[in-house]
């Protein structure tokens, strides 16, 4: 490794960022550890957007999106994280559906799975600022591409994710809300954690460059398919309830981990590493 005073601003700069991004998760689970102790162990990591951890939840899952966008990179791997930085604000901006009586005080109006009412318009707002900052941020970057201050072979693949995932979400919104309500976040967290499954089998096994050491090809493979594993398990709890086990809780808790370790395995083997396009 460098010297610390031997490393450049740009160095710096990716080693923050992603000891930042794996840090999303310390942030997450602190908040949830203290709202326990004021409304008892949810069933979900998600649930606990209806106490007071919820700025601290949603505060880590933007940072994070803006960070992925940061450390996006070249080609297949930059298209599958800004992809993730789509969905993470998703997850943040629109609740989970609740059960009744799974979060003290707050109230649903169904027998099994529901959208809490009152918190439609927080979602109204979440949802709506969304897709405004997101129209804003794609027509930036044509105007850049039109500008030829970035290339559109570079970006081509991100702005079709983007405008995808965007009027995917305004269609859904303005025409289906009630379904958007009752699966938008489920879809959102399967999307934002199946594309780290993505991610980490590209790390293991990069298009155009040398592959890691074994080492970290093996980390990143097995970090993959427990995503794998813990995705398939997420989905089956979420669509069959829960019997007082908080099962949907211990599996995001490891899908976060997971995409903790992610980060701490990237930054381990990206400890001195520039990118050269970027210098």
């Amino acid at each position: 490794m460098h010297r610390a005073e031997s490393s450049t601003s740009l160095e710096r700069t990716y080693r923050y960022l992603r000891i930042g991004i794996a840090g999303v998760a310390v942030v997450i689970f602190i908040a949830v550890a203290i709202a326990s102790a004021q409304v008892g162990w949810l069933m979900s990591v998600s649930d606990y957007y209806f106490t007071p951890a919820r700025d601290a939840f949603v505060g880590a899952l933007i940072a994070a999106s803006l960070a992925l966008l940061a450390l996006s990179g070249r080609g297949l791997e930059r298209g599958l994280l800004d992809a993730a930085a789509l969905f993470a604000p998703l997850i943040a901006l629109v609740p989970t559906t609740l059960a009744p009586g799974a979060v003290p005080g707050v109230e649903v109006t169904c027998a099994f799975r529901c959208f809490p009412p009152e918190y439609e318009a927080d979602a109204a707002n979440g949802v709506l600022t969304y897709l405004a900052v997101g129209a804003v941020i794609v027509a930036v970057t044509l105007l850049l591409v039109a500008l030829r201050q970035v290339s559109f072979a570079a970006v081509g693949l991100s702005l079709a994710l983007a405008a995808s995932v965007l009027v995917a979400v305004a269609l859904t919104w303005f025409l289906a809300r009630d379904a958007f309500l009752a699966q938008g976040h489920f879809v959102a967290t399967i999307g934002f954690f199946a594309l780290f499954a993505a991610v980490a089998v590209l790390a293991a096994f990069p298009r155009g460059r040398d592959a890691p050491p074994t080492v970290y090809r093996v980390l990143y493979t097995v970090i993959a398919a427990l995503l794998v594993v813990v995705l398939v398990a997420y989905g089956v709890l979420s669509a069959v309830g829960d019997d007082g086990i908080p099962t949907v809780l211990i599996v995001e808790s490891g899908a976060l981990v997971l995409f903790s370790a992610f980060w701490v395995v990237q930054g381990v083997e990206k400890w001195d590493a520039v990118d050269p396009a970027v210098r």
